[in-house]
């Protein structure tokens, strides 16, 4: 059973879903708590908070800046579990959490994963972990029913995106274009191809499109093909510019890119 994929199928029946993420930590581990429930109250369906991490090689600017205020003011890795439970109390959304894998090895897989079930997250996104190397984290999600989601990227050979395929739970995160985070104009055609090679490997095999993507325009055609639209940037600007009310604003826009 994965609570991500059955809302991800459940929503493609009226048009498709919107994952958000935010930084944990930002600019205060309270504000960022209230910012990921109004994001749920506003619109997302699926939510990702991002563990603040000092090397984010894959975080655009918008993403590093907030993370690094975060690092600033203190945040440490325990601070994940009691954010998680307090998210996860407050919203009906499946919560992950989005980490850079030192963070955990460090930690300790199977403690990780067991506090982070405890907790009453759905799973994790792990960016920079590849199959190949997650035996451990596979056994230790799945003895504590978390989702993992594995990257495909528009450069994966068809061994790497089966190996995606065959060991995410929840979805596969279907990379648009290479390279690090941010919104752009427009969405590299990639995206589609990503998501073909997902789609080939079975009809159970759910993917969301990330990477560049900031408008209800994008969000439409994006689950037009994939099961679901991924937005970060695009978020964490509008908190920057606006606070919660223009962030809470940016996402009730971009949901309405879910609908037929």
């Amino acid at each position: 059973m994965s609570r991500t994929s059955d809302v991800l199928k459940a929503n493609k029946a009226t048009g498709g879903s919107l994952i958000g993420y935010f930084p944990l930590g930002f600019p205060s581990m309270r504000e960022s708590i209230d910012a990921a429930v109004a994001m749920c109250e506003s619109g997302v369906d699926v939510l990702e908070l991002g563990i603040p991490y000092s090397d984010p090689v894959m975080d655009g600017l918008v993403i590093q800046q907030a993370t690094e205020l975060s690092l600033a003011n203190g945040f440490k890795l325990k601070d994940t579990f009691e954010a998680v439970r307090e998210v996860a109390s407050r919203v009906q959304a499946p919560v992950l959490v989005m980490t850079y894998w030192n963070p955990v090895m460090q930690f300790g897989q199977e403690r990780f994963a067991k506090e982070l079930s405890e907790a009453g997250a759905a799973g994790a996104i792990t960016p920079d972990l590849i199959p190949d190397e997650a035996a451990g984290w596979i056994k230790a999600t799945d003895e504590h029913n978390l989702d993992r989601v594995f990257l495909a990227t528009p450069t994966s050979s068809a061994t790497r995106t089966e190996a995606a395929c065959s060991s995410s739970k929840g979805f596969v995160y279907a990379v648009s274009t290479m390279g690090i985070t941010g919104a752009r104009e427009d969405l590299d055609q990639k995206a589609k191809q990503v998501v073909a090679a997902v789609r080939s490997q079975g009809p159970d095999s759910m993917t969301a499109v990330g990477i560049g993507v900031s408008t209800a325009k994008q969000v439409r055609e994006i689950n037009s093909y994939a099961d679901g639209a991924i937005v970060g940037s695009a978020f964490v600007k509008a908190y920057q510019h606006g606070g919660i009310e223009e962030l809470k604003a940016k996402v009730a826009e971009l949901a309405k890119g879910k609908s037929k």
